[in-house]
């Protein structure tokens, strides 16, 4: 029987900054409403707001040829999304495991949080 979630492929923010400070091309998707893009966000490194809702209607918008990691606040809703985009063929698509709640900690820890 297989599980109703089953687990999503993941960075962990340590893994992303580190790849960001080496200069790689990783594309950044916020998968949270606005207004919570507006208390934080990865905007410095290029992130680029989709909401949730409608991540599906907008995946023209997404790349294919390099790296895309989804985040959200705690890492749920992004991985929920990262499971949706797969699903119809995004091979290279990942979760921001703790979402920014973890780059806070371990990356950022002047990130506002909420």
């Amino acid at each position: 029987m297989s599980s109703p979630n089953p687990p999503v492929p993941s960075i962990t923010a340590t893994e992303l900054k580190q790849r960001l400070d080496a200069g790689e091309r990783v594309s950044l998707i916020d998968v949270r409403e606005p207004f919570e893009w507006d208390i934080a966000n990865l905007g410095e490194f290029g992130a680029r707001q989709i909401p949730l809702g409608d991540v599906l209607q907008r995946t023209d918008e997404i790349e294919r040829d390099v790296d895309v990691v989804i985040y959200c606040r705690s890492g749920s809703r992004s991985a929920g999304a990262v499971r949706q985009l797969r699903a119809r063929g995004f091979d290279r698509v990942m979760n921001l495991k703790g979402g920014l709640q973890a780059w806070a900690q371990e990356v950022d820890p002047d990130m506002a949080t909420y």
